[in-house]
Order: C-alpha cells, then structure tokens, then sequence
C-alpha cells in the first residue's frame, strides 16, 4: 500500500483518532495534577496579622488556613509586647492555602539606652540629642535663670535624672529651663492645619507645651489635622505654657 493510501486508509484515521484522545486525556490529567499540586483555585485573602500576640498565632493562622514563621523581632515602645508588627505578604494580599506567612513580632523587652548630658545645652540642641538617643522631650518647665531656655536639669518621671543612666528608649525627659532675664513670654505659633507630629515640633520651637488633645470621631491620628486650638494662634503667653489642641481628619 502506497503511503497516500495508508493516510487515507479506515486504519490510519482510526489510530489517529486514538491517538488524539489519549493526548487531550494526558494534557487533562497533567492539568488536573497540577492543579492539586498548585491548589489552583484556592486561594484566599490574607488576613491582617498585626497586633496578634505570640500566644494567639496558632490558633490565628489555623483558622485562617495559613502557617506562620517568625523570623525577625523589633523593640517598639509604641506597641504591644509580644505582638505582630509586620507581616509578608501583606494584608489583602490573594495567597494558596497553607500558604507560609512570615512574621516580624514587638520584642517582649524594651531596648535601653544610657541618659546623655543635657545641662547648660540651649532648649534646640537638647531636643536634637534626645531624639538621636531615641528618647522624647515630654514637658517644658520655666524657673527663673539668667540663662533663657537653657537647661538647668532634665528630670524622669519627676525626678532627676543622672547622665549615664539607663533608660528605656522612647522614653519621655521633662526638661527644667532658665526663663531669662529680658520677656518671660513667647508667641503661640499657628498650627492650624498641622499634623500632630508637626503640631507638638512648633510648640516646643516655641517654648511651649502641648495640652490635652481632642480627635473628632477619628481613631486615625496619623492623618489627621489640627482644626482648633486654645490659645488662638498669635497670642503672648508665657513661655512653658500649655496649648489644647482639637484635631479632624484630612479629607
């Protein structure tokens, strides 16, 4: 039989047919396989780790179809102990069940720092070293000194504070200033529109401490603004003396 009679011969298309079948039946059941391999089609949102506590992760991820590394721990004194602080993949992220997700927890220790010397340094250059040892200036205090915003003594939960003492970092140093010898008052800055961050930076700029905070129906105040506040900006007040502050959010 010559070879165009054998491809149109029953024979040969009987065999093709054959043979096409079993391909599209291999390509089906690799696709399946694959598919049970890859659980395609199971994906789900991941759930937002944050603030779930080392004691809570097991059950957490259980319930979410997830596992969980921890690979990395942070000291933050904002946060809670012990906790997520970030998380990869992301929140919202689409992922496989069973998926791993990769954990970076609030260290149940706070890291210490030693208490630089701030005497005699000028209100500004005490302000920069607290904020490069990661401390925070938390109130003003004006006694009467020749020597106007410069520190006498920093003090620590009312009371003074050696250098080289240890001290969790974050923590907040009330600074005892020299109220000068020419006007015991200052200029209330505008803060209109400041953020809160920005807010509390004019105010000690200004030799001036923030009062009580007031947040309309916001729990966001990262993207809030200051709407209000008591005195009115462009008052003469006396320097060391507290601004209240009422904040909105931005649109």
């Amino acid at each position: 039989m010559s070879f165009i009679g054998f491809i149109k011969s029953k024979y040969f298309f009987k065999h093709l047919a054959i043979a096409i079948i079993l391909t599209i039946f291999i390509i089906w059941l690799a696709l399946r396989i694959l598919d049970v391999f890859t659980r395609h089609g199971s994906s789900i949102i991941v759930p937002d780790f944050k603030g779930v506590t080392v004691e809570e992760l097991d059950n957490f991820a259980s319930d979410h179809n997830l596992n969980y590394i921890i690979i990395d721990s942070i000291s933050d004194v904002s946060g809670k102990k012990g906790s997520v602080f970030l998380q990869d993949p992301a929140p919202q992220s689409k992922v496989k069940k069973g998926r791993t997700i990769y954990l970076t927890i609030i260290s149940n220790t706070v890291e210490q720092v030693k208490m630089p010397n701030l005497t005699d340094l000028t209100l500004r250059q005490a302000v920069s070293l607290l904020e490069s040892f990661g401390l925070k200036v938390g109130n003003l205090k004006y006694i009467p000194d020749i020597a106007r915003n410069a520190v006498i003594k920093p003090q620590f939960q009312g009371r003074g504070i050696p250098e080289g003492t240890l001290i969790d970092k974050g923590s907040k140093i009330d600074l005892i200033l020299g109220i000068g010898s020419n006007s015991e008052n200052t200029i209330v800055p505008n803060l209109i529109g400041k953020t809160q961050a920005q807010a509390t930076k004019f105010l000690i700029d200004a030799s001036l401490n923030k009062g009580s905070e007031k947040f309309d129906n916001s729990s966001d105040t990262l993207n809030v603004r200051v709407y209000r506040q008591s005195p009115s900006p462009n008052s003469s007040v006396r320097l060391g003396s507290y601004v209240t502050l009422s904040y909105k959010k931005s649109k």
